[in-house]
């Protein structure tokens, strides 16, 4: 059985990267999210990279190993006057740093193209070699 090609493997990793922006989006969308209580608050989430190691070729590529919520407090804050606020005048917010999450997304993105340019690289390449036939 033939190990895995060059394009399975890049659509490998940027499915990966889609996965990382996704979650970076969903945090940027629950930054500032309040809850009634601090395990309702949303806690941001972290994609798990995992490496694949195709023995018979000895390519490794990429999968994602899942997606996980992060082990951060929610940030309590004195709000009496909030709908949501529990019978101490309190609300939960999502601990989301806006900035890293944009830096998350910009690497993932980064990635992506990186990949995209590659795989176009490789597949003109190829016509190229079957022109030159």
């Amino acid at each position: 059985m033939a190990g895995p090609t060059f394009f399975e493997i890049g659509h490998r990793a940027m499915s990966a990267q889609l996965t990382r922006m996704n979650t970076a989006a969903s945090n940027l969308a629950n930054a500032g999210s309040v809850a009634g209580s601090e395990e309702e608050a949303y806690r941001p989430m972290r994609t798990v990279f995992e490496q694949e190691l195709d023995r018979a070729s000895g390519l490794s590529s990429v999968r994602v190993g899942g997606v996980v919520r992060e082990d951060v407090a929610p940030i309590r804050r004195h709000d009496p006057g909030h709908p949501l606020a529990d019978e101490n005048g309190d609300v939960w917010e999502a601990p989301v740093d806006e900035n890293s999450e944009m830096v998350e997304m910009l690497e993932a993105s980064r990635q992506y193209r990186n990949m995209v340019e590659a795989m176009s690289t490789a597949k003109q390449l190829m016509l190229e070699t079957m022109r030159m036939k």
